[in-house]
């Protein structure tokens, strides 16, 4: 393909971008003049900045000077009205649509103004050549959308059967319940009687209950087959319907080796792009909204992080940079899309300097923050390392633009940075927007549906492994202590059975960017595929919420804004602290645990640990000791570790399930060891339960062991 080709091609594409940021803009506009306070005309300034911003950016890279012009002017007006300096009036607004109107002109005049080959097969009807292969057909993307709805459509009545049968499957122990009650009356009350007409009776319901049984078994069965029926019908059809509306990542390789190309002349440095991964197919409207996102992200490293030449030279490194675009599907319903160069990296202390510049931290804040704290900062609005405000960079939209696309759609943002060696930005996104997999939680008798993709984990506590960290609840995680903050409050919802204080509760670690928090639930129920609803007027701006879903039982249950619920439990007041309950006294008689362990810390902190939760420990300082301590003493579980003198958890563990009198005593292995062989071993010498050290937490340890014992 020539460079005109090429050129006409990006500008067709670029000319649907481009209608989308104007129709934004001008919406923007019109509600600016129906507005008065400036608060209320904050959040219209800083969409039609954004807009704006992008719009630029776009054209810049299919080299549409005029526009590019056009949108650096209103980039700066519309920056004077966000800092205050100026105030939007009927006469300002009056002369940015008539620049609106010139982009659109400028638009319709392009000489370059062709379709693209490929384009109107998804965004067009209009005529075009007989296609070479009769086996190809043209679908609009209307058409598409509406296949799409009713396969989708059909993912209910794939839950209403599951849940048939889950009833069915409930109601079947009934009959053996019934059963038993009726044998206990054949065989007292009946003989008691003595009488024909009870004998008769008896028998008569004995036939009624097991043609009774046999029709319920043979639905049961029926019910089955049609679910597996509708399974394979609605995945298939769900699967191949998806397949329509999805593109591969080299539909927007092209603008990213131009943005690469054209950037790296006019900055005077030098960058190859490397592009991996880019036959992996994305849903199309995923594609779309992260076509700015990745024009800012390239525009980023190239800008902020590559080196000119001479610089590099002078480093040790190659003059010519290196940026890798790297595309991967992770999880089956993922997709990685990573930007790294090897650059200069990023300047942690230039970035904490800049944070408390710009009024984004306080000093005592930002000497607190650890680095990969301070890194994530800048993906915030207004936050720039860049020491000047160009046509390029200084505005700080640039990456806060590519969380804000990735979270709305439901996904998430990394960054990594090595200073003097580069910076990787991760954007994990769903393959597809109309259907995910979800966790599904019960919270103060009402059911939510939190994506599974920023579900870090779920993890079970009591109230004594709470801690408090600078007047905020927290649990241990990985070492760190982990934000807590109970669901119910965060959505101000009524809970009607505060739990106590040693029950055992479930919560949900929540991550966004950086950043994670724990959320406490009365239950985690499962995981499953959701087809999602979005809110309509006057739901549309619900807090916290992103959307809603129709499970099997016909039940709503809302789809939690992760972002926004975690924004919303960073404002949360902190709870005030409950009583501490006497855990031993409340279990009546406490339990007696053994502990084998031949690190005297390791060795503490697990008696610590059970001890705290009531439990009256004792300790063995190898499995030789333990097993002494065994034989002559009574316990209710053995904790051990398995690298130790004289005798091993391994050998220990199988010398007490020989030993008649030891054989069910429950044993839990508490160990470094990882590897899957480690695993496998620990269970085959009858080990109840193997836990890792470096995965291991409290409630983990406590949850198994209360289980267990």
């Amino acid at each position: 393909m020539n460079r005109d080709d090429f050129m006409r091609e990006l500008r067709a594409t670029f000319r649907v971008e481009a209608d989308d940021h104007l129709h934004a803009i001008a919406a923007g506009l019109v509600e600016l003049e129906k507005l008065s306070e400036p608060a209320a005309r904050a959040p219209v300034v800083e969409a039609v900045f954004r807009a704006a911003h992008s719009l630029k950016g776009a054209a810049r890279a299919v080299d549409f000077g005029e526009i590019e012009g056009i949108c650096q002017a209103l980039e700066t007006q519309f920056a004077a009205w966000k800092r205050g300096e100026i105030a939007p009036t009927r006469e300002s607004i009056a002369a940015t649509h008539a620049a609106l109107d010139r982009i659109h002109r400028a638009l319709v005049q392009d000489p370059a103004r062709r379709p693209l080959p490929s384009t109107p097969a998804i965004r067009e009807e209009a005529p075009s050549p007989p296609s070479p292969d009769p086996e190809t057909v043209r679908v609009s993307v209307r058409a598409l959308d509406e296949r799409l709805i009713e396969a989708e459509e059909l993912l209910a009545a794939k839950l209403a059967a599951a849940q048939h049968a889950r009833e069915l499957d409930e109601l079947l122990p009934l009959f053996a319940d019934w059963r038993q009650e009726w044998q206990k009356v054949q065989s007292s009350e009946a003989r008691a009687a003595n009488g024909a007409a009870l004998s008769d009776f008896l028998g008569r319901t004995q036939e009624w209950l097991r043609s009774l049984e046999g029709r319920v078994t043979a639905l049961r069965r029926a019910a089955g087959q049609d679910q597996l029926n509708v399974d394979k019908l609605v995945d298939d059809l769900l699967a191949n319907s998806k397949q329509l509306l999805m593109l591969p990542m080299s539909t927007l390789t092209p603008l990213a080796r131009k943005v690469v190309r054209d950037l790296s002349r006019e900055l005077g440095k030098e960058a190859e792009l490397t592009v991996r991964g880019e036959e992996t197919c994305i849903d199309k409207r995923v594609l779309e909204e992260m076509k700015d996102p990745l024009v800012h992200l390239l525009r980023n490293a190239l800008d902020h992080g590559v080196e000119p030449p001479a610089a590099r030279t002078a480093s040790g490194k190659p003059p010519r940079a290196a940026i890798d675009l790297r595309v991967t599907r992770i999880n089956g319903s993922q997709v990685e899309i990573a930007v790294a160069d090897d650059g200069a990296g990023i300047d942690v202390e230039r970035v904490r300097v800049q944070a408390v510049a710009r009024g984004v931290l306080t000093h005592a804040a930002a000497r607190e923050l650890d680095d990969d704290a301070i890194r994530a900062l800048v993906f915030e609005t207004d936050l720039s390392t860049s020491p000047m405000i160009t046509a390029l960079s200084g505005r700080g939209l640039g990456l806060a633009i590519v969380r804000e696309k990735a979270e709305k759609l439901g996904g998430r943002v990394a960054i990594t940075s090595t200073h003097g060696s580069g910076t990787t930005v991760r954007v994990t996104l769903p393959l597809t927007l109309a259907t995910f997999r979800g966790v599904l939680v019960e919270v103060a008798r009402r059911l939510f549906v939190v994506p599974t993709a920023q579900v870090e984990r779920v993890t079970r506590f009591r109230g004594t492994d709470v801690q408090t960290v600078e007047g905020r609840e927290s649990l241990a995680h990985n070492g760190r202590a982990l934000a807590l903050a109970r669901l119910a409050d965060v959505l101000e919802l009524p809970d009607p059975r505060p739990p106590a204080d040693n029950e055992a509760r479930a919560a949900i670690v929540l991550g966004a960017g950086n950043e994670r928090i724990a959320f406490a639930v009365d239950a985690v129920l499962d995981e499953r595929e959701v087809l999602v609803k979005p809110l309509r007027k006057p739901l549309v701006r619900v807090r916290n919420i992103a959307g809603a879903t129709v499970l099997g039982s016909g039940q709503v249950a809302p789809i939690l804004n992760v972002t926004e619920l975690m924004q919303s439990a960073r404002r949360a007041p902190a709870p005030r602290p409950a009583p501490q309950a006497d855990a031993a006294a409340a279990a009546g008689k406490a339990k007696r645990a053994l502990v084998a362990e031949d690190s005297i810390t390791s060795r503490m902190l697990l008696k610590g640990i059970l001890e705290s939760a009531g439990y009256e420990v004792k300790t063995a300082v190898d499995g030789l000791d333990a097993l002494t301590q065994l034989r002559s003493e009574a316990f209710d579980v053995l904790v051990s570790d398995v690298e130790m003198p004289r005798l091993d958890g391994f050998s220990l563990t199988a010398r007490v399930r020989a030993d008649r009198a030891l054989a069910e005593l429950p044993v839990v292995l508490v160990t470094a060891l990882a590897s899957r062989e480690d695993r496998e071993r620990g269970i085959d010498v009858g080990a109840n339960a193997y836990l890792v050290k470096s995965d291991l937490d409290h409630s983990d340890l406590l949850a198994t062991v209360r289980r267990l014992a």
